[in-house]
């Protein structure tokens, strides 16, 4: 089954590193969408539930202490070469079957280390995020079932997953095979990744071409890269927009910065578009407000039957 989904007209341009910044700025420059149709839409937050703002790195304090070794260990170890050997042993999925509902309960014990803004176990994170995006836009059960799933892949973390350190399964994702971008947070690490010396990767295009498209880009690997594995080889029938902000949501050197854009083909542009709107939600939801599970859990289970097999390879 195919999903047709109408495009945002968001004026957002994407050639080069310059896009047509909006009313809106948030995230330290960050050109958000115009919310117009929904009168403004989802309220985003000045600061985190650690009282500082939203994805600073630079911010005193023993988390983000955590947060710096772990992207420390992140640049060091993620390199082409180990990329490509998770894919090939968990694009197997012969871990477990099971369904995605049951994975968003999995999520309970996983706390994310590389997040300075989130202390909350995910299944929370989850469900804020669906629900707000649920609120200001809802007629695009899509994105709403998109909110729930695109953290996921952290189950990598779980013994029964193989228990894989923080490092390759969450942070701010990046393409390997060419040139480490300095927008990348915590940048002055890669100077200990042995990519950075390897002269086929260690130029602009590296191993790609221009306008190649984001699919074929190897990326760093983690939570997003599974779990588009997971959905895509499961038949999902969710849209490409919907793939595309599960694989992408944490490439923030792209919908932040703006890196990398002379790799993206026209439907990427398009995809990106969507990707822009639900960062929103997935950064800025972020808080302690609780979610009643079980009154929304049947509104969820009526997405998952839709768009995904009762039982899924894992």
């Amino acid at each position: 089954m195919t999903i047709l989904i109408e495009q945002p007209d968001l004026g957002v341009e994407v050639e080069g590193k310059k896009m047509e910044r909006n009313e809106l700025v948030l995230d330290g420059g960050f050109p958000m969408p115009k919310l117009d149709a929904h009168g403004g839409g989802f309220d985003a937050p000045e600061i985190n539930s650690f009282g500082q703002s939203f994805r600073d790195y630079n911010a005193e304090s023993e988390r983000q202490k955590t947060v710096e070794e772990f992207y420390r260990l992140n640049h060091i170890n993620q390199s082409f070469d180990f990329v490509k050997k998770m894919r090939e042993k968990y694009g197997k999925l012969d871990k477990t079957e099971m369904s995605i509902w049951e994975c968003c309960e999995l999520l309970n014990e996983v706390v994310d280390e590389s997040d300075p803004d989130l202390d909350e176990p995910q299944i929370e994170h989850l469900l804020q995020t669906a629900e707000a995006i649920r609120k200001d836009y809802p007629d695009q059960d899509w994105l709403h079932l998109t909110a729930l799933i695109h953290d996921l892949g952290k189950v990598l973390l779980l013994p029964s997953f193989g228990e894989l350190p923080q490092w390759a399964v969450v942070g701010d994702t990046f393409p390997l095979g060419c040139a480490f971008d300095e927008s990348i947070v915590h940048h002055k690490y890669f100077k200990d990744n042995s990519d950075t010396y390897n002269s086929s990767y260690n130029t602009k295009n590296g191993v790609y071409e221009q306008g190649c498209g984001l699919e074929n880009v190897v990326m760093s690997w983690g939570h997003d890269d599974y779990m588009y594995l997971v959905a895509k080889e499961n038949g999902t029938t969710l849209p490409s927009a919907a793939l595309f902000i599960v694989r992408y949501h944490s490439f923030y050197p792209l919908h932040k910065a703006g890196a990398y854009t002379h790799l993206m083909n026209e439907e990427d542009k398009e995809n990106l578009k969507w990707l822009q709107i639900f960062n929103k939600y997935d950064l800025y939801s972020k808080s302690k407000v609780r979610v009643d599970v079980e009154k929304v859990k049947p509104y969820y289970l009526s997405l998952i039957d839709k768009y995904f097999p009762a039982k899924l390879k894992w």
